[in-house]
């Protein structure tokens, strides 16, 4: 009988169990959405060849569980079969989680769906030094903690207020909690201090007479991880309105690690290592350089 190559086995996120004879597989999924049709599917594996349970990983993959050693060639053609795909686990960009977004979600500012799916097909399975997880989440209610992520993105939204269809109700005053925004009804005045917006969009969202337009955006967060150490992503750039300067950030993020990680550092680890401002500094650059 040939050597078990288990190392291969955890790449391709058959991932041995405390039975060390079973396994449990993570299925690839991005953003949290599988079609029913694939679901199907998955009931039909986890029945046939695990234990008839599934388990659902706090980052939105599937496991099926309880998987032998000598069933998981037979699994892997059932999986090209019906058109699922494996996950992968270490030092790789692992699975983009996301929320419903704005094509689900009244609070949503952005498409986290369609974003999701661009991230996993752009950076999933990316060769890094360690592990590097991305989250996306779709307003300021920051359902997917987005830093807690090596790289969180959240979704952002830049005010403009039309004059002619304000009726100084006062609502937008009441949604704005850092109050940038400051109605006086009497005198039907109002004023707006760009200075204090965060980019919550809930003007733009409760305005009654769409006396507020907005541009969606985006807010990104680097370095932060939520395991054996917690540290919270920082901020190091303003919001970006166009996802071909996010896929550059990211791109260019991705490559930074790369270059000056080493293997089995975090990338949160990597920037306290070598100095947070070192990083903004190539960012700045690196984004001043594209505009040229």
């Amino acid at each position: 009988m040939s050597k078990v190559d288990y190392k291969e086995l955890k790449d391709n996120c058959f991932m041995r169990q405390a039975d060390k004879d079973r396994f449990s597989l993570r299925l690839r999924i991005a953003g949290g959405n599988v079609e029913t049709k694939y679901l199907q599917k998955v009931i039909e594996i986890a029945d046939k060849y695990g234990d008839g349970n599934v388990h659902l990983t706090s980052r939105q993959c599937i496991e099926i569980t309880n998987i032998k050693l000598e069933d998981i060639e037979a699994v892997k053609e059932e999986l090209v079969k019906a058109g699922l795909r494996q996950g992968v686990c270490g030092a790789r960009v692992r699975t983009i989680t996301a929320c419903q977004g704005a094509s689900i979600c009244q609070s949503g500012l952005i498409d986290t769906k369609s974003l999701a799916e661009e991230f996993d097909r752009l950076y999933y399975a990316r060769e890094v030094p360690h592990k590097f997880k991305i989250g996306i989440t779709g307003c300021r209610n920051n359902c997917l903690k987005a830093e807690e992520n090596d790289v969180g993105v959240k979704g952002a939204m830049k005010p403009a207020w039309l004059k002619e269809k304000c009726t100084y109700c006062g609502l937008c005053e009441t949604v704005c909690h850092p109050g940038a925004i400051q109605v006086d009804k009497a005198n039907k005045t109002l004023t707006y201090d760009e200075s204090q917006c965060i980019l919550c969009g809930r003007c733009v969202k409760k305005c009654p007479s769409q006396a507020w337009e907005g541009k969606s955006g985006f807010i990104v967060y680097f370095g932060g991880l939520f395991g054996n150490k917690i540290q919270i992503g920082e901020q190091l750039l303003p919001a970006v309105f166009s996802t071909q300067e996010l896929h550059f950030i990211i791109e260019k993020t991705i490559e930074f690690f790369k270059e000056h990680g080493k293997k089995g550092e975090r990338f949160g680890i990597l920037l306290n290592r070598i100095g947070w401002d070192v990083f903004k500094k190539f960012l700045d650059e690196t984004l001043q350089q594209s505009k040229t």
